[in-house]
Parts: structure tokens; C-alpha cells; sequence
């Protein structure tokens, strides 16, 4: 009867066992580990302080993710939300950001304290936050060519100025302090 070849343990494995001094070899056969793996308690998650609540108001669904924060966030829940929130921008010429997001999105979530920090230093900019996932959104984003997140387009005087694909936080920055710094 041959035996089969030690296969390495599994990196995800090591740090575990080797932090709780069960490891005295980096390199065991996996299979005698398997008791330890087993039997051993998971670690517990980091301590994560809560995080404020987001503050809602009536129909206009604006909130701040901060309490000491000034930035204006509108969330937008559906497609009629979102063609009223348009029209009024080109209406009234409005100076705003359209930023397309998703939950599930890791560079959204890097770059949204970037948002609203930004949204603090110009307060008389709204940013209405629109999630991707929302029913009833897919023709308006085939419309607006929206394919990957975060997408935010930036408004000024009624009109698009720009648009960024991604989360690069120094053109975020660079674009609003050109667009919306006041003099």
C-alpha cells in the first residue's frame, strides 16, 4: 500500500494555530491537525464601536452621517425620485453630485467618508446618493451609461461638468475644489 504524499497546511490555518502555540511545526501534515482545527474556539471579531445612525426627515430623505457634519446627502430610492431630483438640479441650476453607489461595493464604502467630508467643506453642494440595486433604476442607468461603481457626476449650473469612474479620492477633491470652491 503506498501512502499518499503530506500535503502543506493551509496558510488561512497557520496564523491561527501558530498564535495559540498549538503549531510547533510551521509545515505539519494537515491531517493530524484536524482535531486541533476542530476543537480549537474561533477567534473573537474586533471590537467595533457603533457607528452613529444615519438621520432621516420626511419625504426628503436627507441625512448626515455625522452629527457635527454640514454636508447635505439625499438619498434617492427610486427612478421618480431620481427624475425629480435631475429636474430640479437643471431647473434651478443647482451645484450638485449624482453618486452612484452600491452596498455591496467595497470602493464605495472607501470612499464615501471622503464624500462627506468634502460635502462639509462645501455645504451648499447636495450630493444625492443613489444605490445601483434600487428596483426600477436599470433604464436610468443604461440611459446615463452607468456600468461600474462608484460613478458620480459632478453638476454646475444646471449642467453636467464631469463625471469620475472609481474611488480616487484626489480627483474627487481636485474636481470639487474646482467646481464648487466659492470666492
Amino acid at each position: 500500500m503506498t501512502m499518499a504524499p503530506a500535503r502543506r497546511l493551509p496558510l488561512l490555518f497557520r496564523p491561527l494555530l501558530l498564535s495559540k502555540n498549538l503549531l510547533p511545526n510551521p509545515n505539519p501534515n494537515p491531517s493530524s491537525l484536524l482535531p486541533l482545527l476542530l476543537s480549537s474556539p474561533s477567534p473573537s471579531p474586533p471590537h467595533r464601536p457603533p457607528s452613529p445612525l444615519p438621520l432621516r426627515f420626511s419625504n426628503s430623505r436627507l441625512f448626515s452621517a455625522s452629527p457635527s457634519s454640514s454636508s447635505k446627502i439625499v438619498l434617492v430610492g427610486s427612478a421618480e425620485e431620481f427624475d425629480n431630483s435631475l429636474k430640479r438640479v437643471e431647473d434651478e441650476k443647482l451645484p450638485a453630485i449624482f453618486y452612484f453607489t452600491a452596498a455591496w461595493c467595497g470602493p464605495c464604502r472607501f470612499i464615501s467618508p471622503v464624500i462627506e467630508k468634502m460635502g462639509g467643506k462645501f455645504p451648499h453642494v447636495t450630493t444625492y446618493k443613489i444605490d445601483i440595486d434600487q428596483e426600477g433604476l436599470g433604464s436610468i442607468l443604461n440611459k446615463l451609461k452607468i456600468y461600474s461603481v462608484p460613478t458620480l457626476h459632478f453638476f454646475q449650473n444646471g449642467q453636467k461638468a464631469t463625471e469620475i469612474v472609481g474611488a480616487d479620492v484626489q480627483k474627487l477633491e481636485a474636481t470639487m475644489e474646482n467646481l464648487y470652491k466659492l470666492d
